[in-house]
C-alpha cells in the first residue's frame, strides 16, 4: 500500500506507540513518526517498530508536526493522520482507500472511532461547519458511510496533494480546533467529509501523552485561545469575554477552597481567553515563532 503513508505525532507516547504502529504495519501502511521532543523513549520505540522518525528539537504542537510529516511523505497519494493512541482494526486501511475510490469528491475520510468504553464517537456538529450545521446538536449515529460536519483529527485520511494545496493544518494553532479548521477549509474547497463506517479504529482517548504537571492548565489555555482564534478567523462572535466571565469566578472559588484541579481547569480557560483578548498568541506562549 505504498500510496498510503501514516503520520503519527508523538509526545511522551512510548506506552501507546507500539500498538498503533503494529496495527499499521499489520495492514502494510508505512509510518512516519514526528517526535515532538519527547522526554521518554518514543523516538526509539518508533525506530524499533520500523517507522521513519523525524525528531523535533521542541514540541511544535499537533498541527505543525503533522504538516512536517506530510511534507516528508513524498511518495504518498493519501496520508493517514493517526494519533498514537489510535489502533486501526484489521481491514480499516483498505476500507478507507475503497471509500476514497467510491466517493471521489471526498476531501477527508475518517473511520468509525470506538472509545475505550465501547461507545461509537461521532461529533454531530462543529463550531465551524459551513454545511450540515445541526444547530441543535441532535445525535443520530450513522449506520453506514455518511457525509459529516466534522471529522476528528484523531484519525483521518486525505489526499496528500489536497492537504498541501490547502496549506495543511493552520500553524498558528498549537493545539485544539485545528481539525475543525481543516474540515472547514476542505468543505469550502467543495470536497466532502466522509465518515467511513466499515473502517474501525480504537481510540484510547487522552492517552496520547503521558501525564505531566500543569497539563490541564496548559490544555485548557489552548482550548480557550484556539476557540477564540478560529471564531475570529471565520467571522463568528468572539467567545473570549464569555469564557472569562464563566471561568474567573470558578477559578477564584477553587483558589479559595484550595481545590487545585478546579484552579487548573478554570484558571487555564480564563488565562487563554484573556491572552487572546490582549493579543497574545499560542506560539508565543510556547516559545515558538511562525
Amino acid at each position: 500500500m505504498p500510496s498510503l503513508v501514516a503520520i503519527v505525532v508523538a509526545h511522551d507516547s512510548a506506552d501507546v506507540l507500539p500498538g498503533c504502529l503494529a496495527a499499521l504495519a499489520g495492514q502494510h501502511v508505512p509510518a512516519i513518526v514526528v517526535d515532538n521532543a519527547s522526554r521518554d523513549a518514543s523516538a526509539s520505540v518508533a525506530e524499533a517498530a520500523g517507522a521513519q522518525v523525524i525528531r523535533n528539537a521542541r514540541n511544535e504542537g499537533y498541527g505543525r508536526a503533522n504538516n512536517c510529516g506530510v511534507r516528508a511523505a513524498e511518495t504518498a497519494e493519501h496520508v493517514l493522520i493517526v494519533n498514537p493512541d489510535v489502533v486501526l482494526r484489521p481491514g480499516a486501511a483498505d476500507a478507507l482507500l475503497a471509500a476514497a475510490r467510491s466517493w471521489p469528491d471526498a476531501g477527508l475520510l475518517a473511520p468509525r472511532l470506538v472509545e475505550p468504553d465501547g461507545r461509537f464517537f461521532f461529533q454531530a456538529r462543529s463550531l465551524l461547519a459551513p454545511y450540515l450545521t445541526n444547530p441543535g446538536g441532535r445525535l443520530a449515529l450513522p449506520q453506514g458511510d455518511a457525509c459529516a460536519p466534522f471529522l476528528s483529527g484523531a484519525c483521518l485520511m486525505m489526499p496528500r496533494a489536497l492537504f498541501l494545496d490547502l496549506g495543511g493544518f493552520d500553524e498558528n494553532i498549537f493545539l485544539f480546533y485545528e481539525d475543525d479548521d481543516l474540515c472547514r477549509r476542505v468543505a469550502e474547497h467543495g470536497r466532502a467529509l466522509i465518515h467511513v463506517h466499515g473502517a474501525e479504529a480504537l481510540h484510547g482517548r487522552g492517552r496520547s501523552s503521558a501525564p505531566e504537571p500543569g497539563r490541564v492548565f496548559r490544555s485548557r489555555w489552548h482550548q480557550a485561545w484556539s476557540r477564540a482564534y478560529v471564531s475570529r478567523k471565520y467571522g463568528l462572535p468572539d467567545p473570549s469575554l464569555a469564557a472569562l466571565m464563566a471561568n474567573v469566578p470558578k477559578a477564584l472559588l477553587s483558589a479559595l477552597i484550595l481545590r487545585r484541579a478546579g484552579l487548573e481547569r478554570y484558571g487555564g480557560s480564563a488565562a487563554g481567553a484573556l491572552a487572546f483578548r490582549r493579543g497574545g498568541t499560542a506560539l508565543s506562549r510556547e516559545g515558538l515563532t511562525r
